[in-house]
């Protein structure tokens, strides 16, 4: 076993002959396999299990890994083959049966995300949640609120008559950039995650034209969930912010229009890429 510096190790705690244990990690009560590495800052909480074998009678134990500063649950539930991210949280009794992405927060059985942890406040290293903050006064018109990383709403118009309802943008016009191409995506399990990138140069316009979803924008200090649900309400996302997005109605379609054709070099896919190149750590 490799034990790290500063850890604490609760009572009852039974670690294999090759565990790795990072630098200040709190691990209580439970077996750590020696396949599934704890990075420095992470906490394991009572009786979590990992289970590091999809076919028990075979001879093969893939690993799993929890990444630095991540935390898990008492009694959580860890299927093998999975890395829990960088300050990732699994929630007590989750059931985790996919990756879960830096930052996110996962709960249940199966576990979907639900929100993501962010610095608060800025400088400080800490991580809290938001979950449950109001982004949006009912009273404050989109074009009055400050959103992070240098992204807007749009209130866009709306004609009504008998006839029905009709809602539009004009390139040039009221839109922060002339259109190169569009895309639509729809048909999202409500448990499943989109986006989690930037872009170098791109921009892009977000309007959900049916249900709603939810868009985490995310600058490398500061984070904030904006709510796309009505077709007259659009979201304009610079380059060099980092877009998640998640929460689905089960009858979303989400329209993006964006300022060039696809380049796949200007994505950046690797949080810790992105975190770097905004100076962050």
């Amino acid at each position: 076993m490799r034990l790290g510096v500063d850890c604490n190790i609760c009572d009852h705690t039974f670690t294999e002959g090759e565990a790795v244990v990072g630098d200040r990690v709190t691990l209580q009560r439970r077996r750590l396999p020696d396949d599934v590495p704890l990075e420095d800052d992470a906490c394991v909480g009572p009786k979590a299990t990992f289970t590091n074998d999809p076919f028990p009678r075979g001879h093969h134990r893939p690993a799993t890994v929890v990444q630095r500063g991540a935390s898990i649950g008492a009694n959580a539930t860890i299927l093998p083959r999975i890395t829990i991210g960088t300050h990732a949280m699994a929630g007590a009794g989750a059931v985790v049966t996919r990756e879960v992405s830096p930052q996110a927060i996962v709960v249940g059985n199966p576990a979907p995300v639900t929100d993501y942890a962010v610095r608060e406040p800025p400088g400080t290293g800490r991580l809290e949640s938001r979950m449950g903050i109001q982004r949006l006064r009912p009273s404050q018109r989109p074009q009055e609120t400050v959103l992070t990383g240098g992204a807007r709403l749009y209130d866009l118009p709306r004609i009504a008559d008998e006839r029905g309802n009709l809602t539009f943008a004009e390139i040039r016009q009221s839109l922060p950039f002339a259109a190169a191409r569009y895309f639509l995506v729809f048909g999202v399990p409500n448990r499943r995650v989109r986006g989690e990138h930037a872009h170098r140069q791109l921009q892009q316009f977000l309007v959900c034209v049916h249900g709603r979803v939810a868009v985490r924008l995310f600058d490398g200090a500061l984070s904030e969930e904006v709510c796309l649900d009505r077709p007259d309400l659009g979201l304009y996302v610079p380059p060099m912010l980092w877009t998640t997005q998640y929460k689905y109605s089960p009858d979303a379609t989400l329209m993006v229009l964006a300022s060039d054709i696809y380049r796949e070099g200007d994505y950046i896919r690797d949080l810790d890429e992105f975190l770097a190149l905004q100076g962050g750590t």
